[in-house]
């Protein structure tokens, strides 16, 4: 049975924005190489730019996130039931970005090729990556953080931004539907971001839109 996209409602009406678009997120949703593609397909973007934004390779990036599809389809037999896909991805990605950002860095001392602000910004790199947890990224508490944020937002940024990010229209369409410029849709869309990233770590928007 294909995987439909549901419509999204306000929070007041469902509870949450976030359990509109996390309806493929649990393992018991995935049944079979198509369901997991179009799981893949839904992700991939989102991953890459989580993942590229420690490694700041985009191909390197590109290339752990296929890694990691590969390795959590292969391994598919260990999933255990109501286990989160995206956080069972998130982690082969961490760890797999971990091991590229080591690997970086002994190969640089031993070459030699590093100044010390080289050294303390990689390092960082991969101290805050140590650090994240992808259970707690989609866990109830970012999901209530979320869903107060975007109530408290003006009506048309919230409703351009679920729009855009929950209903996946496209920025056109968007502007056509409600009459306005392209800029100015751009203009909400990023606004709501410059929120949520105030609200949530740059690496949980990367991941959540």
């Amino acid at each position: 049975m294909p995987f439909k996209k549901k419509s999204v409602v306000l929070p007041s009406e469902t509870g949450s924005y976030f359990q509109q678009t996390d309806y493929m997120s649990s393992v018991n949703c995935i049944q079979s190489l198509s369901s997991f593609t179009a799981f893949f397909q839904e992700n991939h973007e989102r991953f890459i730019a989580f993942a590229n934004s420690y490694l700041r390779d985009r191909a390197e990036a590109e290339d752990v996130v296929m890694e990691s599809m590969a390795s959590l389809w292969e391994n598919r037999d260990k999933w255990q039931a109501g286990s989160n896909l995206k956080a069972l991805l998130l982690t082969i990605i961490k760890n797999k970005a971990l091991n590229h950002l080591e690997h970086r860095q002994v190969r640089m001392r031993v070459e030699g090729d590093i100044t010390d602000h080289r050294m303390k910004e990689l390092n960082l790199r991969i101290s805050t990556l140590q650090a994240c947890d992808p259970d707690r990224i989609f866990d109830s508490e970012i999901q209530q953080i979320v869903d107060r944020t975007l109530k408290n937002l003006p009506s048309q940024s919230r409703n351009i931004f679920v729009l855009s990010r929950y209903k996946n229209t496209p920025n056109k369409e968007i502007a056509a539907q409600l009459d306005m410029s392209l800029k100015n849709v751009e203009y909400h869309i990023s606004k709501v971001l410059k929120v949520l990233r105030h609200e949530l770590k740059d690496y949980l928007v990367s991941i959540l839109f």
